[in-house]
Protein backbone atom coordinates (compact mmCIF):
# COMPACT_ATOMS: atom_id res chain seq x y z
CA UNK A 1 0.00 0.00 0.00
CA UNK A 2 2.93 2.30 0.92
CA UNK A 3 4.78 1.68 -2.30
CA UNK A 4 1.42 2.60 -4.27
CA UNK A 5 0.95 5.79 -2.57
CA UNK A 6 4.85 6.89 -3.13
CA UNK A 7 3.81 6.41 -6.88
CA UNK A 8 1.15 7.59 -6.96
CA UNK A 9 1.61 11.05 -5.46
CA UNK A 10 4.93 11.18 -7.44
CA UNK A 11 5.96 8.96 -10.74
CA UNK A 12 8.66 6.11 -9.75
CA UNK A 13 12.34 7.31 -8.95
CA UNK A 14 14.65 4.70 -10.53
CA UNK A 15 18.18 5.42 -8.99
CA UNK A 16 21.05 4.70 -10.71
CA UNK A 17 23.48 3.54 -7.77
CA UNK A 18 26.31 3.60 -9.95
CA UNK A 19 25.51 7.26 -10.59
CA UNK A 20 25.54 8.18 -7.35
CA UNK A 21 28.59 6.37 -6.33
CA UNK A 22 30.70 7.91 -8.84
CA UNK A 23 29.11 11.24 -7.64
CA UNK A 24 29.48 11.32 -4.05
CA UNK A 25 32.79 8.91 -3.87
CA UNK A 26 34.96 11.23 -1.57
CA UNK A 27 32.33 13.50 -1.10
CA UNK A 28 31.39 15.63 2.50
CA UNK A 29 27.64 15.71 2.97
CA UNK A 30 26.00 17.66 5.82
CA UNK A 31 22.47 16.75 6.31
CA UNK A 32 20.13 18.95 8.56
CA UNK A 33 17.72 17.45 10.41
CA UNK A 34 19.06 14.05 10.65
CA UNK A 35 18.02 12.07 13.25
CA UNK A 36 14.46 11.17 12.14
CA UNK A 37 12.53 11.13 9.03
CA UNK A 38 13.55 11.94 5.89
CA UNK A 39 17.16 13.44 6.87
CA UNK A 40 17.95 9.79 8.74
CA UNK A 41 16.44 7.70 6.06
CA UNK A 42 18.84 9.62 3.43
CA UNK A 43 22.01 8.72 5.51
CA UNK A 44 21.02 5.55 5.65
CA UNK A 45 20.55 5.50 1.72
CA UNK A 46 24.32 6.53 1.29
CA UNK A 47 25.70 4.29 3.74
CA UNK A 48 27.23 2.52 1.27
CA UNK A 49 29.22 4.96 -0.54
CA UNK A 50 32.56 5.48 0.50
CA UNK A 51 31.54 9.41 1.37
CA UNK A 52 31.57 12.03 4.75
CA UNK A 53 28.46 12.55 6.22
CA UNK A 54 27.51 15.26 8.42
CA UNK A 55 24.94 14.89 10.66
CA UNK A 56 23.39 17.55 12.48
CA UNK A 57 20.30 17.58 14.44
CA UNK A 58 18.67 18.21 18.30
CA UNK A 59 18.74 14.64 19.46
CA UNK A 60 22.58 13.50 20.20
CA UNK A 61 21.82 9.24 21.57
CA UNK A 62 19.87 9.42 17.93
CA UNK A 63 22.46 10.72 16.46
CA UNK A 64 24.87 8.49 18.10
CA UNK A 65 22.97 5.54 16.94
CA UNK A 66 22.78 6.14 13.44
CA UNK A 67 27.04 6.77 13.65
CA UNK A 68 26.99 3.06 14.62
CA UNK A 69 25.20 1.69 12.36
CA UNK A 70 26.19 3.54 9.05
CA UNK A 71 30.20 3.11 10.20
CA UNK A 72 29.14 -1.00 9.86
CA UNK A 73 28.90 -0.15 6.38
CA UNK A 74 31.40 2.16 3.66
CA UNK A 75 30.26 5.30 4.61
CA UNK A 76 32.29 7.67 7.23
CA UNK A 77 30.25 9.49 9.75
CA UNK A 78 30.50 12.87 12.17
CA UNK A 79 27.70 14.22 14.15
CA UNK A 80 26.93 17.07 15.67
CA UNK A 81 24.32 17.84 18.49
CA UNK A 82 22.73 21.19 18.09
CA UNK A 83 19.52 23.16 17.77
CA UNK A 84 20.06 25.78 15.55
CA UNK A 85 18.12 28.02 16.76
CA UNK A 86 20.09 28.85 19.39
CA UNK A 87 22.63 31.24 18.75
CA UNK A 88 25.88 29.91 20.55
CA UNK A 89 24.89 26.16 19.01
CA UNK A 90 24.74 27.50 15.65
CA UNK A 91 27.98 29.42 16.12
CA UNK A 92 29.67 26.04 17.21
CA UNK A 93 28.15 23.86 14.59
CA UNK A 94 29.64 26.58 12.25
CA UNK A 95 32.95 26.58 13.57
CA UNK A 96 33.39 22.96 13.18
CA UNK A 97 31.97 23.07 9.66
CA UNK A 98 34.89 25.12 8.75
CA UNK A 99 37.42 23.13 10.73
CA UNK A 100 36.91 19.78 8.11
CA UNK A 101 39.93 19.03 6.26
CA UNK A 102 38.02 18.46 3.24
CA UNK A 103 35.43 21.25 3.45
CA UNK A 104 32.20 21.29 2.22
CA UNK A 105 30.78 19.63 -1.00
CA UNK A 106 26.75 19.08 -0.54
CA UNK A 107 24.22 21.30 1.77
CA UNK A 108 21.01 19.21 2.43
CA UNK A 109 18.51 21.97 4.08
CA UNK A 110 16.22 18.91 5.16
CA UNK A 111 15.46 20.18 9.21
CA UNK A 112 11.69 21.96 9.65
CA UNK A 113 9.36 22.48 12.22
CA UNK A 114 5.43 22.67 11.17
CA UNK A 115 2.61 24.46 13.01
CA UNK A 116 -1.11 24.27 12.01
CA UNK A 117 -2.78 26.30 14.12
CA UNK A 118 -5.99 28.61 13.76
CA UNK A 119 -4.55 32.76 13.74
CA UNK A 120 -7.40 32.78 16.78
CA UNK A 121 -5.30 30.69 18.66
CA UNK A 122 -2.34 32.61 18.15
CA UNK A 123 -2.84 35.81 19.44
CA UNK A 124 -0.93 35.16 22.38
CA UNK A 125 2.10 33.05 20.74
CA UNK A 126 4.05 35.02 18.64
CA UNK A 127 6.62 32.26 19.41
CA UNK A 128 4.58 30.53 16.88
CA UNK A 129 6.28 32.62 14.51
CA UNK A 130 9.46 33.23 15.91
CA UNK A 131 10.20 29.51 16.21
CA UNK A 132 8.65 28.25 12.62
CA UNK A 133 10.83 31.46 10.88
CA UNK A 134 14.16 30.41 13.31
CA UNK A 135 14.63 26.98 11.51
CA UNK A 136 12.55 26.87 8.93
CA UNK A 137 14.41 30.14 7.20
CA UNK A 138 17.31 31.87 9.64
CA UNK A 139 18.86 28.42 10.09
CA UNK A 140 19.22 27.64 6.49
CA UNK A 141 20.05 30.87 5.36
CA UNK A 142 22.80 31.39 8.07
CA UNK A 143 24.39 27.95 7.51
CA UNK A 144 24.70 29.06 3.57
CA UNK A 145 26.21 32.60 4.41
CA UNK A 146 29.03 30.90 6.68
CA UNK A 147 29.48 27.64 3.81
CA UNK A 148 29.15 29.23 0.30
CA UNK A 149 32.90 29.92 -0.02
CA UNK A 150 33.71 26.34 1.31
CA UNK A 151 30.87 25.36 -1.35
CA UNK A 152 32.65 27.18 -4.30
CA UNK A 153 35.68 26.09 -3.97
CA UNK A 154 34.38 22.35 -4.48
CA UNK A 155 31.77 23.30 -6.84
CA UNK A 156 29.22 22.11 -4.70
CA UNK A 157 25.30 21.77 -4.50
CA UNK A 158 22.93 22.94 -2.50
CA UNK A 159 19.52 20.53 -1.93
CA UNK A 160 16.55 22.29 -0.42
CA UNK A 161 13.74 19.73 1.02
CA UNK A 162 10.91 22.07 0.01
CA UNK A 163 7.25 21.55 0.34
CA UNK A 164 4.46 22.34 -1.96
CA UNK A 165 2.81 24.77 0.17
CA UNK A 166 5.24 27.23 -0.83
CA UNK A 167 3.68 27.33 -4.67
CA UNK A 168 0.42 26.76 -3.49
CA UNK A 169 -2.35 29.78 -2.23
CA UNK A 170 -1.62 30.24 0.98
CA UNK A 171 -4.07 28.32 3.31
CA UNK A 172 -6.01 29.00 6.63
CA UNK A 173 -4.16 27.25 9.79
CA UNK A 174 -1.18 27.30 8.24
CA UNK A 175 0.09 30.76 8.36
CA UNK A 176 3.59 30.31 10.21
CA UNK A 177 5.10 27.65 8.15
CA UNK A 178 3.93 28.59 5.01
CA UNK A 179 5.27 31.86 5.29
CA UNK A 180 8.43 30.58 6.63
CA UNK A 181 9.44 27.72 4.06
CA UNK A 182 8.34 30.07 1.38
CA UNK A 183 11.07 32.58 2.80
CA UNK A 184 13.49 30.23 1.91
CA UNK A 185 12.45 29.07 -1.11
CA UNK A 186 12.15 32.33 -2.65
CA UNK A 187 15.84 33.04 -0.52
CA UNK A 188 17.18 29.94 -2.51
CA UNK A 189 15.87 30.87 -5.87
CA UNK A 190 16.94 34.51 -5.45
CA UNK A 191 20.35 33.85 -5.02
CA UNK A 192 20.61 30.99 -7.83
CA UNK A 193 21.94 32.94 -10.61
CA UNK A 194 24.77 34.79 -8.38
CA UNK A 195 26.07 30.57 -6.91
CA UNK A 196 25.28 28.72 -10.62
CA UNK A 197 28.24 31.63 -12.28
CA UNK A 198 30.73 30.49 -9.35
CA UNK A 199 29.93 26.89 -10.12
CA UNK A 200 27.49 25.94 -6.87
CA UNK A 201 24.29 24.17 -8.07
CA UNK A 202 20.86 24.35 -6.34
CA UNK A 203 18.38 22.07 -6.71
CA UNK A 204 14.45 22.59 -5.16
CA UNK A 205 12.81 19.16 -4.08
CA UNK A 206 8.49 20.27 -4.15
CA UNK A 207 7.65 17.23 -1.52
CA UNK A 208 3.44 17.18 -0.58
CA UNK A 209 2.83 15.32 3.09
CA UNK A 210 5.49 12.72 4.21
CA UNK A 211 5.20 9.73 6.73
CA UNK A 212 8.09 11.80 9.38
CA UNK A 213 7.90 12.50 13.33
CA UNK A 214 6.89 16.04 12.35
CA UNK A 215 3.39 14.76 11.49
CA UNK A 216 2.39 12.67 13.90
CA UNK A 217 1.12 14.86 16.33
CA UNK A 218 -1.39 15.95 13.94
CA UNK A 219 -4.39 13.81 13.92
CA UNK A 220 -6.12 14.59 10.64
CA UNK A 221 -2.82 13.40 8.81
CA UNK A 222 -2.96 10.26 10.29
CA UNK A 223 -5.20 9.08 7.49
CA UNK A 224 -3.73 10.99 4.89
CA UNK A 225 -1.73 9.77 1.87
CA UNK A 226 1.62 10.67 2.12
CA UNK A 227 4.77 9.79 0.92
CA UNK A 228 7.54 7.48 3.01
CA UNK A 229 10.04 9.21 4.06
CA UNK A 230 12.49 6.43 2.50
CA UNK A 231 10.85 7.43 -0.75
CA UNK A 232 11.35 10.69 -0.40
CA UNK A 233 15.03 10.32 0.71
CA UNK A 234 15.58 8.28 -3.00
CA UNK A 235 14.28 11.27 -4.53
CA UNK A 236 17.56 13.80 -2.92
CA UNK A 237 19.79 10.43 -3.75
CA UNK A 238 18.87 10.82 -7.49
CA UNK A 239 18.95 14.44 -7.32
CA UNK A 240 22.26 14.18 -5.69
CA UNK A 241 23.60 13.54 -9.45
CA UNK A 242 20.83 14.61 -11.45
CA UNK A 243 21.41 18.09 -10.12
CA UNK A 244 17.91 19.38 -11.58
CA UNK A 245 17.16 23.12 -10.58
CA UNK A 246 13.77 21.89 -9.96
CA UNK A 247 11.94 18.31 -8.45
CA UNK A 248 8.24 17.96 -8.05
CA UNK A 249 5.10 16.37 -7.94
CA UNK A 250 3.37 14.91 -11.48
CA UNK A 251 0.28 16.88 -10.41
CA UNK A 252 1.63 19.91 -8.73
CA UNK A 253 1.04 22.40 -11.94
CA UNK A 254 -2.75 21.44 -12.37
CA UNK A 255 -2.42 21.76 -8.00
CA UNK A 256 -1.24 25.66 -9.04
CA UNK A 257 -3.81 26.01 -11.39
CA UNK A 258 -6.72 25.06 -9.51
CA UNK A 259 -4.82 27.03 -6.58
CA UNK A 260 -5.02 30.49 -8.64
CA UNK A 261 -8.62 30.02 -9.74
CA UNK A 262 -10.10 29.83 -6.66
CA UNK A 263 -7.67 32.54 -5.18
CA UNK A 264 -8.82 34.72 -7.80
CA UNK A 265 -12.64 33.30 -8.08
CA UNK A 266 -12.39 34.01 -4.58
CA UNK A 267 -10.94 37.91 -4.61
CA UNK A 268 -13.67 38.42 -7.47
CA UNK A 269 -16.38 37.36 -5.46
CA UNK A 270 -15.43 39.34 -2.16
CA UNK A 271 -14.83 42.61 -4.03
CA UNK A 272 -18.05 41.73 -6.17
CA UNK A 273 -20.07 41.74 -2.47
CA UNK A 274 -18.26 44.88 -1.54
CA UNK A 275 -20.23 46.44 -4.70
CA UNK A 276 -23.52 45.13 -4.17
CA UNK A 277 -23.09 43.24 -7.28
Amino acid sequence: MNRFIDHFLFRPTYLNKKKLILQLHGKSILITGASSGIGEQLAYELADIRCHLILVARRGEKLEEIKRDIELKSATVSIFQADLRIEEEMEQFLRFLHSLPDGLDVVVNNAGLSIIRSIFQSLDRMHDFTRTMAINYYAPVRILLSTIPLLQKNQGHIINVSTINTVLAPVPYFAAYQASKTAFDVWLRSIDPELRNKGISTTSIYLPLVKTPMIQPTAAYQNAPALSSKFAARIICKSLYSKKKKIQPWWLLFGQMISIFKRSFWDFTKSSDKRGL
